[in-house]
């Protein structure tokens, strides 16, 4: 080589790593896109993926990962397309983690995710597009959207694989407006009526939520065989909440402190949490907003990482609830700054705040100055990226159908909603079989209160326009098709203290032959922390945020109910509402009780299917009925001590202890609901009575439909550890199942149950099945036992 050229060549060399190093700053600054990375190569595993864009990002990009914006920043312009100065103000060319889906129309949102998704991918430097989040509880939170029950109600069905169905339609639905994730469902327990979010839960039961909540998941999911790997297409993944322990708090306030014990922690609250994260594949959890012992649960590294992550292996990632890492410092006082409160939640393993950046944007000058080690960022943002990658975002554009609206609530849609409502109607009582009404029989019919002619959903729904639903009235009218009068009034308001339209309501009542009241409460609309909308005169008295220290019907309702019981007239009292009522009276001189709940949009069809017979009832209570707040909490799985010593009942008339007045019974209990035909329970059998601790309890009976109309009853079986280490419930929920019999038919069930199902937390807080007689429990509620058998457990 001529001398001539080798300077140039060493003095090239010499430069290579100075040129390189500029070319990758340049790089990390330059809004094109990198093509041909490994990350962006399918063909890859998600571990190695993560790896390679991890180690490209700044930190300022990983950062961003952690955050949180919302599509509703997002605008349109004079020619309905989304604005690209919009898009620039929004993201300001930097990728972000979440994007909240809007609560609009579903036509809309749909624009604003191809906008945004376009404008991640094509430009920024990595291109990595966002999860874009929605409320998912009941049916997508968009107008337009199919609004099924309200969870409470979805819970009452005992159906699990109708709630599969269920989630699985709404998984559909909001998968093609462009979303990703949905912010449920909850596996809190009702145990308090008092509370405000009960009607956001599915019961009191720890198994009874995990089965439920299970279904949902998997529905909305995927199989779990399957999400171990990837979500499939029209799928969303689904986050857990609220972890843990979130709904019972002191006074039944929310948001207040709770105070539980290791051994009720495990065995109650955490129990459904582990049972979906290792049955189901959960991909998200979000954290309560409540302290537990003290310490509030996004700072709480033992409950976070020790127990979520080690412990239940939990491998997905947490998302903040909102505003709940700046409530660290502002609402619990456990934090002084923003740093303080970022450092405190990183560590307790937050990956990603919600719903938009407060303490994480101090996160890159913490790691900078050292005061957290940067490894915490590198697992928050490996978390996120892992679930972007199983999710199909990066191999997935989302392109816009022509008009998402024309694909959503279908006929076929609709009527799952109904059949959720169907499954979902409790029957409470049914005085001399007033129900079903016979047409034939009846010439007219009063439909009475302040819920007969308002549909009601419950919170997280876009509307209660009665435009988007079928009333209890428009039900009836629908049903009887004119051949019948209809006498409407409405009495009262649901809070009003206004009883000047009670009158008119009796007056109705004297005209007809049969009354359906119809009572209840409302939520607020859109509603969450800070946020709602409320229609003027119709204050919420359900959902979050809305507590009561009474649980009789709100505003002068009770007022309303007795002037038409003085009527003498037949009453059929439907409740639509959002919490267990302590309805002692009603009980007692009312006929027929129903128990609606939030029935969704096509409630009032449904529960005039169940009024007129064309639907037996099925729905069972999943939560117990106090018969007054006074005996708040009131469950059905107590210890043998939870209902007193001296069992003298008292009453008014005679005074007696456990209580001086009263009884601690539930007016109503779990598992309760009645049916049009009658059910026989025989045959119980346990094929084997003795049994080591890693075998399965084989149970079978035989059940017989012995009325005159077909129905399904919710087979429920019960466990009792007879003599233990530590005190356990004298029966506890192991296994359910729903079924449809014809008259006069006998159909076998069986049911496999672990062993492991049976054990206990000892005094040294170690699980074990300890050996001994275990006693097994058949019926169709927690009081109406049917058929027993004791096994012993080497």
């Amino acid at each position: 080589m001529p001398a001539a050229l080798r300077m140039p060549i060493r003095f090239i060399r010499s430069i290579f790593p100075t040129v390189l190093c500029l070319g990758l700053i340049t790089a990390c600054f330059s809004q094109e896109p990198i093509q041909n990375a490994p990350y962006k190569d399918n063909a890859l595993s998600v571990d190695l993926r993560v790896k390679d864009l991890l180690g490209r990002m700044t930190l300022e990009e990983k950062i961003s990962q952690m955050q949180m914006l919302s599509l509703s920043s997002l605008g349109f312009d004079k020619n309905e397309k989304v604005s690209p100065s919009s898009l620039d103000s929004l993201f300001h060319g930097q990728s972000i983690g979440c994007l909240e889906s809007p609560f609009i129309g579903v036509d809309q949102i749909a624009k604003l995710s191809e906008a945004a998704d376009n404008y991640l991918r094509n430009k920024t430097r990595l291109g990595i597009p966002a999860i874009q989040i929605a409320e998912c509880l009941h049916g997508q939170l968009a107008f337009g959207a199919t609004i099924f029950p309200q969870a409470i109600a979805q819970g009452s069905t005992w159906n699990t694989e109708l709630i599969q169905r269920m989630s699985t339609q709404i998984a559909y639905e909001a998968s093609l407006s462009g979303v990703d994730q949905a912010l449920s469902p909850l596996f809190d327990l009702a145990r308090d009526p008092r509370y405000g979010r009960v009607e956001e839960c599915y019961g009191e039961d720890p198994y009874h939520v995990a089965e439920m909540g299970k279904a949902f998941v998997i529905g909305m999911q995927g199989d779990p065989e399957i999400t171990k790997n990837r979500i499939p297409d029209h799928k969303l993944m689904c986050t857990a909440k609220h972890f843990v322990a979130y709904s019972t708090p002191i006074a039944g306030i929310n948001l207040a402190p709770n105070n539980v014990g290791p051994r009720d922690l495990r065995d109650l609250h955490l129990y459904p949490f582990k049972k979906v994260i290792q049955e189901a594949n959960i991909y998200s959890v979000m954290p309560a907003y409540n302290e537990v012992n003290g310490i509030p649960m996004h700072s709480n590294e033992y409950l976070m990482k020790d127990i979520l992550r080690k412990e239940l292996g939990f491998k997905g990632y947490v998302f903040s609830d909102y505003e709940a890492v700046w409530m660290l410092e502002h609402f619990h006082k456990v934090t002084h700054d923003k740093t303080e409160t970022a450092i405190e939640a990183i560590k307790a393993g937050i990956d990603l705040e919600a719903p938009k950046p407060y303490a994480f944007s101090e996160l890159a000058d913490l790691v900078k100055t050292g005061k957290i080690d940067s490894t915490l960022i590198d697992q928050a943002v490996s978390n996120i990226l892992t679930a972007k990658f199983k999710a199909g975002l990066f191999d997935k554009p989302y392109t816009a159908p022509q008009k998402v609206s024309d694909l959503v609530h279908t006929q076929e849609a609709k009527n799952l909603a109904r059949e959720v409502a169907e499954e979902s109607i409790i029957l409470l009582k049914n005085q001399n079989q007033l129900l079903p009404l016979d047409v034939t029989q009846v010439n007219s019919i009063a439909v009475i209160g302040p819920n007969a002619d308002q549909v009601q959903y419950g919170d997280y729904s876009a509307t209660k326009d009665n435009a988007s639903g079928v009333t209890i009235l428009e039900g009836i009218k629908n049903y009887v098709n004119n051949t019948i009068n209809v006498n409407y009034a409405q009495g009262c308001t649901i809070t009003g203290l206004d009883n000047s339209n009670i009158p008119a309501a009796v007056k109705a009542a004297e005209q007809s032959d049969v009354v359906v009241l119809v009572i209840g409460g409302t939520s607020m609309t859109l509603s969450g922390i800070g946020w709602g909308k409320e229609i003027p005169g119709d204050f919420a008295t359900s959902g979050e945020g809305f507590d009561r220290t009474t649980l009789t019907p709100p505003g002068i309702q009770p007022e309303l109910i007795k002037a038409i019981h003085e009527t003498g007239k037949p009453i059929v009292l439907v409740m639509v509402h959002g919490r267990a009522y302590s309805i002692a009276w009603e009980k007692e001189n009312i006929p027929a009780i129903i128990e609606a709940w939030y029935p969704g949009e096509e409630g009032g069809n449904a529960i005039a299917n169940v009024l007129f017979g064309e639907v037996n009832p099925s729905g069972k209570l999943p939560v117990s009925v106090p018969k007054s707040v006074g005996h708040v909490p009131t469950f059905y799985n107590t210890k043998p001590s939870g209902k007193g010593f001296y069992h003298q009942r008292g009453t008014k008339e005679k005074p007696g202890r456990d209580y001086v007045f009263s009884s601690p019974d539930p007016l109503f209990p779990f598992g309760h609901g009645l049916s049009y035909t009658q059910f026989e329970y025989s045959n119980l059998k346990v094929a084997n009575t003795t049994l080591d601790k890693n075998e399965f309890i084989q149970v079978s009976m035989d059940i017989k439909n012995t009325g005159k109309m077909t129905g399904k009853e919710v087979v429920q079986v019960y466990i009792n550890d007879k003599i233990s280490s530590v005190t356990t419930p004298i029966q506890v929920l192991k296994e359910f199942k729903k079924v449809n019999i014809r008259p006069s038919d006998t159909i076998s069930i069986d049911f496999s149950i672990p062993i492991t199902e049976l054990g206990l937390w000892d005094k040294n807080m170690v699980y074990k099945i300890e050996p001994g007689e275990f006693e097994i429990m058949v019926g169709s509620s927690s009081e109406d036992i049917r058929l027993k058998k004791t096994i012993l457990i080497n």
